[in-house]
């Protein structure tokens, strides 16, 4: 099953890190429109090990991924 890094931002500014099989639920579970940032689809364990890498990532080094993959989400 095909599976999708992500990053939102949440109401309170933080920067969530996730990965999901379901991107557009996900998204409504979260209240959020869309992600910032995603990357897929992928195999759910690349997903997966995407995620822990980027959850030790500073947050300007997630930013900075943000704002590069702009308009080019992968």
């Amino acid at each position: 099953m095909p599976a999708w890094f992500y990053i939102l931002r949440l109401k309170s500014g933080a920067l969530y890190v996730g990965a999901t099989s379901d991107l557009e639920n996900r998204m409504r579970q979260r209240g959020v429109a869309r992600p910032l940032y995603f990357e897929g689809p992928m195999a759910k364990a690349e997903a997966l090990k995407r995620e822990r890498n980027l959850k030790g990532w500073s947050r300007a080094k997630k930013l900075m991924l943000i704002t590069e993959g702009a308009g080019r989400p992968k």
